[in-house]
């Protein structure tokens, strides 16, 4: 499969999606100016990923910030993922967040209450 790399902006997170080498990561800050068109190409790729996915996929979100339109698209990037669980194949979920900031902290909570997919809560420190 081919890897999806895409550089973070201030607008845009840092994305990587390697079947090769499990890597799975959204990372900064996520509020781009047409979201659809962001993460269209994200959700495509999980659709062939699912198809043939490995043995254990882990799924690391460190995010920053995000607007209420990419909460919706995360929301379906989540959703893949627990279709993937839901075929019976081994998925997790890392939330990371600041340790000083409850928004994340609880956004990656809500979100473990809507999919039926292994959470992990990861808080780490800010320098």
């Amino acid at each position: 499969m081919e890897v999806i790399k895409i550089k973070g902006t201030d607008d845009t997170p840092n994305v990587v999606l390697d079947a090769e080498t499990g890597t799975f990561e959204i990372s900064g800050r996520s509020l781009p100016e047409d979201v659809a068109a962001f993460y269209e190409p994200i959700i495509e790729w999980l659709d062939l990923y699912a198809k043939s996915p490995m043995a254990k996929t882990v799924f690391d979100f460190k995010l920053e910030y995000f607007n209420t339109a990419s909460s919706k698209l995360l929301l379906d990037v989540l959703l893949k993922l627990e279709d993937m669980a839901d075929d019976g194949n081994e998925v997790l979920v890392r939330w990371h967040y600041p340790d000083d900031d409850e928004d994340m902290q609880e956004a990656g909570e809500e979100y473990a209450d809507i999919v039926d997919v292994p959470f992990e809560q990861v808080s780490y420190t800010v320098d």
